[in-house]
């Protein structure tokens, strides 16, 4: 990295030895044209990532995934819901079927639910990790600026690698996913490209 501080942000996090893939609210609420989050690049981002998940099938690596969901009342919402309120839509009676997943789990497939941006507040998803002996987070999903930067920060607050990957996740511009990007592989994440993390999924 270039500048004044390239020395300062130049390190790798690096994998462990058991990954898993997470993908993170890839739900149509982003991924539908008319989705109340869609997002202008979401086809790529939801092609990468069954390419990342078709693999980790293929190696018996470990798939998660993440969706939000509140009560009808959005009462286990909290401030989250005041601040963002196109959230409603994934209460548990709004009308759309928003909260569906683009890409369908396989049975045996963890499904967390949460109720905030990271995947790891007030959930089961760090315990159901580290009982697996799950040490490598290979993250792909929406938005780049919002649950999975707060997912990839928080992977690494509790002790994992966190590898986000690059072509498998999106944004509301390519401004916001190109910044937040550089800004999680200086601090918090390895970024990496869609090949890599397959051919490190490959070798399993």
């Amino acid at each position: 990295m270039s500048g004044p501080h390239g020395e300062a942000f130049s390190g790798r996090v690096g994998w462990g030895s058991k990954p898993a893939v997470v993908v993170i609210d890839l739900v149509r609420a982003y991924t539908h044209p008319e989705g109340p989050f869609a997002l202008p690049e979401a086809r790529a981002a939801v092609e990468a990532t069954a390419e990342l998940v078709e693999t980790a099938r293929d190696e018996d690596v470990p798939v998660v995934w993440t969706v939000v969901r509140y009560a009808p009342d959005l009462a286990d919402g909290g401030l989250f819901v005041r601040k963002v309120p196109a959230l409603a839509c994934f209460a548990e009676d709004a009308a759309g079927d928003w909260g569906d997943l683009a890409l369908e789990p396989e049975a045996g497939e963890v499904v967390v639910v949460k109720q905030y941006a990271s995947a790891f507040f007030g959930t089961s998803l760090a315990p159901t990790l580290h009982a697996a002996g799950v040490d490598t987070l290979v993250l792909a999903g929406v938005s780049t600026s919002g649950c999975v930067r707060a997912t990839a920060m928080d992977a690494l607050n509790s002790g994992f690698h966190p590898q986000v990957v690059r072509q498998a996740c999106a944004d509301r511009t390519p401004a916001l996913h190109d910044n937040n990007l550089a800004d999680l592989d200086a601090k918090y994440a390895d970024v990496i490209d869609l090949r890599e993390a397959l051919d490190h999924l490959a070798r399993e």
